[in-house]
């Protein structure tokens, strides 16, 4: 019993830490409409875990420095006028194939591919929270230390120049808090599933929030409760952990969408 306990704490620190990093970055994906760029970037994560059994580098590094090098890349490609929504999906899907190629080539090597496509938050091990904990403090501390200029980008790019921030640095701060979710997500919830965790708690929170900051705390709010209510779900009907969660957070959007869709007729 303790033994069970002990792996369900872990699950839910895990799942909660990441809901409240996840929050405020995906409200400046929803903002920004950067949810391909989101998945693009959380795609190339499985060529970072084969590149981490090529250098036997722990995964979390693997992963970081592929979903680093593939969200410069598109913002440096789309600088110089590619054309956005073509080039992610075209490097979204070579780069998950590239990963999933080189990952077969490494047959003496145990691998347990699909924790790393859809997460395995019941195997995070308190070892773990070292790199959780380090994430969430970076991503939070990020976001804190930049969130005027960053909000100030989003609404207003002309403005934000003229109030002397620079727009490409904020945009590489927010490149690289992506970077770290990705990396930090790919065991709790998978590479396939990471994004969706960054979108739908924030797209759900924008239908009760009336400023920018309501909106961040609300999605950690509901980040959190889809991932306590994807937990239960598992472990109630023995289903898959993380699309479990994302399957509540889809719950919790559609119910937040209808509500919201009520009040705005006057009939709640």
């Amino acid at each position: 019993m303790e033994m069970f306990d002990a792996f369900l704490a872990r699950a839910i620190l895990a799942g909660v830490a990441l809901s409240l990093a996840a929050a405020p970055l995906g409200c400046f994906v929803v903002w920004r409409r950067m949810a391909y760029f989101g998945d693009a970037t959380a795609h190339a994560s499985i060529l970072g875990v084969a590149l981490s059994l090529a250098f036997a580098l722990p995964v979390f590094i693997g992963v970081l420095l592929i979903a680093l090098a593939m969200a410069l890349a598109i913002s440096a490609l789309q600088a110089r006028g590619q054309t956005l929504d073509t080039l992610l999906g075209v490097m979204a899907h070579s780069t998950l194939a590239l990963g999933l190629v080189t990952v077969s080539f490494f047959s003496d090597v145990r691998i347990d591919l699909m924790a790393y496509l859809f997460g395995d938050i019941l195997s995070v091990a308190w070892s773990d929270f070292l790199w959780i904990g380090l994430g969430l403090f970076l991503v939070v501390g990020l976001l804190g230390w930049r969130w005027s200029a960053l909000l100030t980008c989003t609404l207003n790019r002309d403005l934000a120049q003229a109030e002397g921030i620079n727009p490409k640095r904020e945009q590489l701060v927010l490149t690289l808090a992506l970077a770290l979710i990705v990396a930090l997500g790919i065991q709790i919830v998978g590479a396939i599933l990471i994004a969706a965790l960054l979108i739908i708690p924030a797209a759900a929170a924008r239908n009760f929030a009336n400023t920018p900051e309501a909106m961040a705390l609300i999605a950690a709010a509901f980040g959190a409760c889809a991932t306590l209510g994807g937990l239960a779900a598992s472990l109630h009907w023995d289903t898959p952990t993380g699309p479990s969660i994302i399957c509540c957070a889809a719950a919790l959007f559609f119910t937040s969408t209808l509500l919201g869709a009520l009040r705005g007729r006057g009939l709640s």
